[in-house]
């Protein structure tokens, strides 16, 4: 049972919104999903799916693009990306998935989630202070965010030897490369690795990866990771 991760798919098989404007790498990609995911991904692993999942407006617009999902092998645990309009309440979330038949998936929202010895934990983030442009607003949703990834940690019952995951969409340092107050709620609850997405093509060159602060980073946006899910 093996732990994945591969973020920012922006499927659009209800929507005519195409990817290419972030360069040819991105022709083709929802094939190239499939066909790596199911050739690297079997029905007992699980994939994290950290933010960015559908095109769609409205949750009645995405079925096409949650039925690939389910689709594919293993169970998906997903959580919001900023481009997630169609994102309700879990309710209606959970409601969609049960009306659907849709038996794959997870909706991760202040809340967590256990997958042998890893404890993953998440929400979207957003942008931090000293990013271009952050204002009054931003700091409103910010501050929620910071919110509901101490929920979602708090709501982790973690074990001795168990590994803590955070799933964020928005990296955790600003542009200037300083980190945010994310970074020091993951070292208050013992984060060992954080995996994120949201950036894609010359945004690359603002990832930062491998050990900061005491925790592991990975960059998981699906075009970063040649649309292959990564084993964690």
């Amino acid at each position: 049972m093996a732990l994945y991760a591969i973020s920012d798919l922006h499927l659009a098989l209800s929507t005519d919104k195409p990817m290419d404007i972030f360069g040819t790498g991105w022709l083709n990609y929802m094939e190239r999903i499939n066909r790596h995911w199911q050739a690297i991904v079997s029905e007992g692993d699980t994939v994290i799916i950290p933010g960015d999942i559908s095109w769609a407006t409205y949750l009645e617009n995405s079925v096409e693009d949650f039925k690939f999902i389910d689709s594919l092998p293993g169970r998906k645990i997903i959580s919001k990306g900023n481009h997630d309009y169609w994102w309700t309440t879990v309710s209606k979330l959970e409601r969609f998935l049960s009306d659907n038949g849709f038996s794959t998936i997870s909706f991760m929202h202040n809340n967590s989630f256990r997958v042998e010895n890893s404890v993953i934990c998440g929400t979207r983030g957003w942008k931090i202070p000293g990013d271009d442009g952050f204002n009054a607003e931003d700091r409103k949703i910010y501050q929620r965010e910071l919110q509901r990834l101490e929920l979602s940690l708090k709501s982790a019952e973690v074990l001795p030897g168990d590994r803590l995951i955070a799933a964020i969409h928005f990296p955790v340092l600003n542009s200037k490369g300083v980190f945010s107050e994310f970074l020091e709620i993951m070292q208050r609850y013992g984060v060992n690795l954080c995996i994120y997405g949201h950036l894609h093509g010359d945004a690359f060159k603002n990832a930062v990866e491998g050990m900061q602060g005491g925790v592991e980073f990975r960059l998981v946006s699906a075009d970063y990771l040649e649309f292959k899910p990564l084993m964690l």
